[in-house]
């Protein structure tokens, strides 16, 4: 059996640390700022600290990301390929970007070029932490010795079973994405309404609740957490960032006082989906029955 290489993208925003103790590669995206500045996102932030950025959306200087390309997928696998591994691709949701039918192009050339390999691409359906806990999740099924098409097969039977369950800060930067109105966005924001969004069966971001104020939205994610969580004692959660550790640390407590997890782990959101979110939007995953709480 050929050895394989996992592989996500910058959009994984998982903490490099547990990428590279798990041997996942990630391919780095390009984010714009409307002043001119372009910059290759990593995982290790080596070319915009989080800090920095979210201090730029902050003061008004606004961005946009860029999808990866079919010919920036060829150039990133190709060594791979040449070096004898077969590689399985873990990619951000077909519901917020066309990545991954960029990757689907990209595949069907390189099998032309390498037949004797296998490439595969997952549509995660899975959007920042969540696509880094789905990962991480394909490199612990290759340590327990799955093949390339056994870790395949599980990734797409189970993706709709990663909970993903969010709240943001600032309406405005729902608004420039069209997930809420003009009214919503200042009604909302007058009003301290914070909504409560998912990643749900499509990979797409619908808002399902409102709240009034940070706090109930940050305790309303963990009731959503309880009721779909299966298996907690056998988990480590996640909880995602856009530079708001100060709540991301109140969320993982109040996680360990409702939930019996074995951990939480919180990570940093990336420029790429930072951009989409602005500053203090906040996440939380676990594996359970599916994506939307009953």
């Amino acid at each position: 059996m050929a050895d394989y290489q996992i592989v996500t993208d910058a959009t994984c925003d998982m903490n490099i640390d547990l990428l590279d103790a798990n041997q996942i590669e990630v391919i780095p995206m390009e984010v714009a700022m409307d002043d001119g500045r372009v910059f290759l996102h990593y995982p290790d932030f080596r070319n915009f600290s989080a800090k920095e950025f979210y201090a730029e959306l902050s003061k008004g200087n606004l961005s946009h990301s860029t999808q990866i390309t079919p010919q920036k997928y060829i150039d990133f696998f190709t060594p791979i390929l040449e070096s004898g591994k077969d590689v399985l691709y873990v990619c951000f949701s077909s519901g917020l970007s066309n990545t991954y039918s960029s990757s689907c192009l990209a595949m069907m050339e390189l099998q032309e070029t390498f037949p004797e390999r296998k490439i595969y691409s997952i549509d995660s359906l899975c959007a920042c932490g969540g696509e880094g806990v789905f990962a991480l999740q394909a490199a612990y099924n290759k340590q327990k010795g799955m093949s390339i098409e056994e870790n395949k097969q599980w990734l797409e039977d189970n993706r709709l079973k990663l909970a993903h369950y969010f709240t943001v800060g600032d309406l405005f930067y729902l608004k420039k994405g069209g997930r809420v109105s003009t009214t919503q966005a200042i009604v909302g924001s007058a009003l301290n309404i914070k909504p409560i969004l998912i990643v749900d069966e499509e990979g797409k971001l619908p808002v399902i609740d409102k709240t009034h104020g940070r706090k109930a939205s940050l305790k309303r994610l963990v009731a959503m957490t309880e009721k779909t969580i299966v298996n907690p004692e056998e988990q480590v959660l996640y909880i995602s960032h856009t530079d708001c550790l100060e709540e991301a640390e109140s969320l993982k407590k109040l996680v360990l006082e409702k939930i019996p997890c074995k951990d939480v782990v919180i990570t940093t959101i990336g420029p790429v989906v930072g951009t989409h979110t602005g500053p203090s939007h906040i996440c939380l995953f676990s594996w359970g029955t599916g994506r939307k709480p009953e």
